[in-house]
């Protein structure tokens, strides 16, 4: 199955950089992947709202890709770690997800290493019969992209 992840470390607090990610409308600022995104304002952002992410690869192709957020967790302590973490996460829900060609779902979270620093990790593993055909190269720069530009954001905010 196709894989495509990225991590960063954020010289930021947890509560800032999930901010930056959760208010999509602020994507055009700072985010050279996903440029904008049609979505619900924070804090009207909701498990089930569905998301048009106009995405940008490095090859110059454009897409809109729509998805519907499956997890929303703000900032919180875990319970048994008592780590301060948080998680968004949405699933593609074109025709060819509901044809089960491919599928897939990104995951976002966030991990307070300190009071001024988060671990940033994104994932999304592809599924289906055409999984494999699938530009998991461009999502995976992508997904780099997308980290440099949030460190960059949420650092330069933090300064």
């Amino acid at each position: 199955m196709p894989v495509a992840q990225s991590e960063i470390s954020i010289e930021a607090p947890i509560e800032q950089v999930w901010s930056a990610i959760v208010r999509f409308d602020a994507y055009p600022q700072w985010n050279s992947f996903v440029r904008k995104i049609d979505a619900p304002t924070y804090p009207g952002v909701t498990v089930g709202a569905q998301l048009a992410l106009h995405v940008h690869f490095a090859n110059g192709k454009e897409v809109v890709s729509v998805e519907a957020i499956t997890r929303f967790e703000p900032p919180q302590h875990g319970a048994a770690s008592g780590t301060l973490t948080a998680t968004l996460e949405y699933e593609f829900l074109g025709p060819l997800s509901t044809l089960y060609l491919v599928r897939g779902r990104r995951i976002q979270t966030l991990e307070a290493i300190s009071p001024t620093t988060t671990r940033y990790f994104t994932h999304e593993r592809l599924r289906g019969l055409l999984a494999s055909a699938a530009p998991i190269g461009l999502v995976q720069k992508g997904f780099e992209a997308h980290a440099a530009d949030l460190k960059a954001f949420c650092e330069r905010r933090s300064a």
